[in-house]
């Protein structure tokens, strides 16, 4: 699979039944369909936040492909985070694109990651620490 913003061959990490799709050219992640459930787990809280995704506002970014089914994504945000990243949302539902940072910050900012299990997995993901990600 190919990074939708660089364009170069992304490897497939998994750690903890999670898999990510990470660009090391541009340092992007693409979560599938049903990811970003399991990398938040199963809690109440976490399910209210994803469904607060919801289309963004026309911006002067550039349009990109979904990787697997190749149609134009959408922009979203995270209606319970003020100012979040825009991320960028398969209109079929193949699953989500995160550039570098975007993931740590959206998680950080919706504070969903109690005792910090997320960003260690992402950190043991990586090899590194996530903020520099």
């Amino acid at each position: 699979m190919d990074c939708p913003v660089c364009k170069n061959p992304m490897i497939t990490m998994e750690l903890a039944d999670v898999e990510i799709d990470y660009c090391t050219g541009c340092n992007g992640i693409w979560l599938d369909e049903g990811e970003m459930e399991i990398l938040l787990g199963n809690g109440g809280k976490s399910k209210d936040f994803i469904r607060s995704f919801h289309k963004a506002p026309q911006t002067g970014e550039g349009q990109r492909k979904c990787p697997i089914c190749d149609k134009n994504m959408e922009k979203i945000v995270a209606s319970e985070i003020e100012a979040g990243p825009m991320l960028d949302r398969c209109v079929n539902g193949d699953g989500l694109w995160f550039d570098k940072g975007e993931l740590h910050n959206i998680i950080e900012k919706a504070s969903l990651d109690e005792g910090n299990k997320i960003k260690q997995l992402l950190a043991d993901m990586f090899g590194q620490e996530t903020e520099d990600r």
